[in-house]
């Protein structure tokens, strides 16, 4: 075999190991977040069925909550929109809705045909909450400790298994905390 065929093969074969190692080191599903114990970002936005009410981070503090990005044109929004019922009527957990980038009169309507799970609507039109939120897109969900403090972002689809597996520890460790 020629020297010169050699050189390309191990330059290959070297970015095949290092590249191997790397993928199996972490979730590659996984975005971490600067705001994870963080106060959530400051805000004042209309409410999506009041917009004469004004929404702060206040409303968002006094017990574990969660905070979930949604938008019409999301349509993972839509498949994970049946586990956020399920948990408003099962779960005893609030959730706040952002809607992201999105129309207030088709926001409305998306959630007068599929119902709400939400327990107040935050209007994030111009996606100025989302990004100091550092969204990348909806569905995004977010643990918040009764402080309004973020303790978990979950990047996707909210699944039952999602809300076992990962969300529940985390909301049961927050309210023992609470009761402690």
């Amino acid at each position: 075999m020629k020297k010169a065929l050699l050189i390309p093969l191990a330059v290959f074969l070297a970015l095949v190991v290092i590249l191997g190692i790397g993928f199996t080191l972490e979730d590659p599903h996984y975005l971490p977040s600067e705001m994870i114990d963080r106060p959530f970002p400051a805000f004042a936005l209309p409410e999506l069925h009041d917009a004469e009410r004004t929404v702060t981070p206040n409303d968002l503090d006094g017990q574990v909550a969660l905070v979930n990005v949604w938008a019409t044109w999301c349509a993972n929004c839509l498949i994970e929109h049946p586990e956020l019922m399920r948990i408003k009527a099962e779960e005893g957990i609030p959730i706040y809705g952002i809607n992201y980038n999105d129309e207030v009169d088709k926001a409305k309507r998306w959630l007068q045909r599929h119902d709400n799970p939400y327990a107040l609507n935050i209007v994030d039109s111009e996606g100025r909450l989302g990004i100091d939120l550092g969204v990348y897109g909806a569905p995004e969900t977010y643990i918040l400790d009764r402080n309004a403090v973020i303790q978990y972002r979950h990047v996707g689809v909210v699944t039952e298994d999602i809300f076992n597996e990962t969300f529940r520890p985390i909301i049961e460790a927050l309210q023992r905390e609470d009761a402690s």
